[in-house]
């Protein structure tokens, strides 16, 4: 999730148990074809300690900020959104492969960002190209922070 715009930026998929290079894989994922982000924001989860993740974060110039541990009200905005996906579409949507999930989820992610009104953007969408001001202030400001959690390291049974 973009903080800015409230945007969401993407879904990692991955199958299996999830180790430092799975967590790579799917945080390269879900940020491929954006920005690249100044900041990640990550909980204290033990998955951020293999050196794999901090070899990452360091290739691609990204700083990680720490959540404030065992506070997840720390970052009210990916709680909230965290359960919106839960409650709105992986509660009412049955998959059968990795890849079903992640389409399933991309056509979630399209519906938020250039459908779903937000109350916290004064009823807007977090999608900078359906609001011609929204997006000059979106493009000048050219890298964003996201928030790592659960959702990018999500195991899924084969």
């Amino acid at each position: 999730m973009d903080h800015f715009t409230r945007r969401i930026v993407g879904f990692g998929v991955d199958r299996g148990v999830v180790d430092g290079v799975g967590l790579c894989r799917t945080f390269n994922r879900a940020t491929r074809r954006q920005t690249p982000a100044t900041y990640v924001s990550s909980d204290h989860d033990p998955l951020y300690r293999f050196s794999q993740w901090q070899r990452n974060l360091r290739i691609l110039e990204v700083q990680e900020i720490k959540t404030v541990p065992y506070a997840p009200l720390s970052h009210p905005c990916v709680e909230r959104l965290i359960g919106t996906i839960r409650r709105e579409c992986l509660d009412h949507t049955h998959f059968w492969t990795t890849a079903d999930l992640e389409m399933k989820l991309l056509d979630f992610q399209r519906y938020y960002n250039g459908h779903r009104t937000h109350a916290g953007l004064a009823g807007r969408t977090p999608d900078p190209s359906t609001d011609p001001v929204r997006a000059r202030a979106t493009l000048s400001s050219s890298r964003c922070q996201v928030h790592c959690r659960g959702l990018y390291h999500t195991s899924i049974a084969a």
